[in-house]
C-alpha cells in the first residue's frame, strides 16, 4: 500500500521494538484469539509513522486494508459541497479504523489525516480476509466492534440534534476525562487538548464562533478556566450534573 509522504509498506521494515503479537492479543477485536491467529495475523502487519498534518488516504482512494491507531489521534472528515470540512470522526489510540470499507470493497467515503505526530498499524485485506475464513470468532468480534461504532455514530447525531451547544461540549469535555479521573476522590482535573479548538468545534458540528461563545459562557458560570489548550476543570460533579 503507498500512501503520500510514506515508502512502500512493502519495504518499509518494522520497528525493532514493537511486539507485534503481544499488541495485538491486548487489543478487543484480537483478544481471545488462539496464539497461531494472532502469529499469522501479526506476520503481514506493517506499521508506520504519521507526522502531524499528513494525509494517510484520501476520499475516492482505493481501500486495502484497515488501521490500528498505536499513538496520536486520526481525523476522518469530507469536504461538504458548500467546500466546508465536516470532521465525521476522531480516532483515539485502541482504535481501529477503514474496517468497514475494507469488507464492503468499496474506495474510502472519507479523507484521513494525522492530528497529532502518530504512530499506526496497517492490516492488508487478504490477511484479515484469511483469517476470518479460519476463525469466526475474529468475524463476531469484528461485527461487534462495527456495531459499536454505528451506535457511536448514532449517538452523535442524536446528541446533535437534541443537546445545545453547552452539553455537546461538556460531553467532550466528559469524555476527555480518564475514568480513573471521573471515579476517583479527586473533585477538579485538567484537560490538555491534543488538537486545535476549530477541529473538536467541527467535530461537534457548530461553527469556531460558536465553540467560543459557548466556552466563554461556562468560564462565567465557572465551569471550566482556559488558558491556551489547557482546560481546568474545578469540579468535575458540578460540569457533569450542568443542565441548560
Amino acid at each position: 500500500m503507498d500512501m503520500p509522504g510514506f515508502p512502500s509498506l512493502e519495504l518499509m521494515p518494522r520497528r525493532h521494538n514493537l511486539d507485534v503479537k503481544t499488541l495485538l492479543a491486548s487489543q478487543p477485536l484480537f483478544s481471545g484469539l488462539a496464539p497461531e491467529n494472532i502469529a499469522r495475523i501479526a506476520q503481514d502487519v506493517r506499521d508506520f509513522r504519521a507526522s502531524k498534518g499528513e494525509v494517510l488516504f484520501n476520499k475516492g482512494d482505493e481501500c486495502k486494508g484497515m488501521h490500528l491507531v498505536i499513538a496520536g489521534q486520526i481525523k476522518l472528515s469530507f469536504i461538504s459541497s458548500q467546500g466546508h470540512e465536516k470532521i465525521v470522526e476522531i480516532i483515539r489510540p485502541n482504535h481501529v479504523f477503514g474496517e468497514a470499507l475494507m469488507f464492503m470493497e468499496r474506495a474510502y467515503v472519507v479523507s484521513a489525516q494525522a492530528l497529532t505526530d502518530s504512530w499506526i498499524l496497517f492490516f492488508p485485506k487478504a490477511t484479515i480476509f484469511n483469517e476470518l475464513d479460519r476463525d469466526p470468532q475474529l468475524a463476531r468480534k469484528m461485527l461487534a466492534g462495527l456495531s459499536m461504532r454505528l451506535h457511536q455514530l448514532i449517538s452523535d447525531i442524536e446528541g446533535y440534534s437534541l443537546h445545545s451547544g453547552k452539553k455537546r461540549i461538556i460531553n467532550y469535555l466528559l469524555q476527555e476525562i480518564p475514568s480513573t479521573a471521573l471515579l476517583g476522590d479527586n473533585h477538579s482535573f485538567t484537560i490538555k487538548l491534543a488538537i486545535s479548538k476549530n477541529t473538536i468545534a467541527s467535530r461537534l458540528s457548530m461553527t469556531q464562533e460558536h465553540f467560543s461563545r459557548i466556552q466563554h459562557e461556562l468560564m462565567e458560570l465557572g465551569l471550566i478556566a482556559v488558558q491556551g489548550r489547557e482546560i481546568h476543570i474545578p469540579d468535575i460533579r458540578k460540569l457533569q450534573q450542568y443542565d441548560d
